[in-house]
């Protein structure tokens, strides 16, 4: 079955690109049926009108609240025809209506080895610096079910990265940031073919 996805994104939605490439290849059986950035100058809305994929800006600011911003998220997913939202570094906690009509059916990508180095705060550079200041030997990213908790659904899979000696946070960050997007990829073939 095919999947239509509809993403969100707040910067640069790197597993955006990579699972919208994996469908222009025709590896991956899905359409991606609309992008949503919280930010407005976001590098993933101008991929996603490279792309022909329909691109909206949807923020607290441009709706009026947060409530209608997730009411206006909820909406245009809807509109798009979407049946799996992808999260592709959202820094934002998805609202009510977002999480009933989609519960089960949002993904998103933790660039850390849940359950340990999640929650509240824990995003970019700031997961990394915790993974080194615990004097971890092995990080890596975790797919996951989005709930109403941060970083709390039911883990789908997991990449280990080595955390190497003398490790920067740029360091650890590039080499778990690298096996995110094939990750993500190998997910949604996953649940394309248990869908068919």
């Amino acid at each position: 079955m095919t999947l239509h996805l509809g993403f969100l994104a707040s910067h640069g939605g790197s597993s955006m690109r990579a699972i919208v490439a994996a469908i222009e290849a025709g590896s991956l059986d899905a359409r991606a049926c609309i992008a949503i950035c919280n930010n407005g100058d976001a590098p993933a809305l101008q991929f996603a009108r490279e792309h022909d994929l329909p691109a909206r800006h949807i923020s607290a600011r441009t709706a009026g609240s947060d409530d209608a911003a997730d009411r206006a998220i909820c909406a245009a997913l809807d509109e798009a025809g979407v049946d799996w939202v992808v999260m592709s570094g959202y820094l934002r906690k998805l609202g009510p209506a977002t999480l009933a009509r989609y519960g089960g059916h949002i993904l998103n990508i933790h660039p850390a080895l849940l359950p340990k180095f999640g929650g509240r705060g824990m995003f970019g550079h700031h997961v990394h610096e915790a993974v080194l200041a615990a004097g971890e030997a092995v990080s890596g990213c975790t797919v996951h079910l989005v709930d109403e908790e941060y970083d709390h659904g039911e883990i789908l899979a997991r990449r280990e990265v080595p955390v190497l000696p003398g490790d920067r946070v740029e360091d650890l960050q590039a080499r778990v940031m690298a096996v995110e997007p094939p990750l993500f990829v190998e997910v949604l073939r996953g649940i394309a073919a248990r869908a068919s």
